[in-house]
């Protein structure tokens, strides 16, 4: 039987330190936190929210997951290009992050480029 993950009360702590320091003063201490952190959307979303970079350092699961990546692109759209290829093919995060910064679409895919929709 799988073990069930359960958050000890030192978890929950340095999440809340993490976000809030995230909140304060950027995403600089992104690259120096611990891999659980990376890698919960929780977290990674509070980070993203403030700092569309932030994405750069999820774990790549994050980087495929849509909420995290438009959360991300309406931050910041040239964090597009830590997206994975499947999301910079998806014409609604591709147009996010257009609007937020029209040099993202060099990251999205050759035929969203083409796409006068999208451009």
């Amino acid at each position: 039987m799988p073990r069930r993950h359960v958050n000890t009360t030192k978890e929950l702590y340095a999440k809340e330190v993490f976000l809030s320091v995230v909140r304060q003063d950027g995403f600089s201490v992104f690259p120096d936190v611990a891999e659980e952190l990376r890698a919960d959307k929780e977290a990674v979303l509070g980070a993203v929210r403030n700092h569309g970079d932030a994405l750069g350092y999820a774990v790549k699961e994050l980087r495929a997951d849509k909420e995290v990546v438009l959360a991300a692109v309406r931050n910041r759209g040239d964090a597009l290009g830590y997206a994975v290829k499947e999301l910079r093919a998806d014409k609604e995060v591709v147009l996010a992050a257009v609007r937020n910064r029209g040099d993202a679409l060099g990251y999205a895919v050759k035929e969203l480029r083409a796409d006068k929709e999208v451009v």
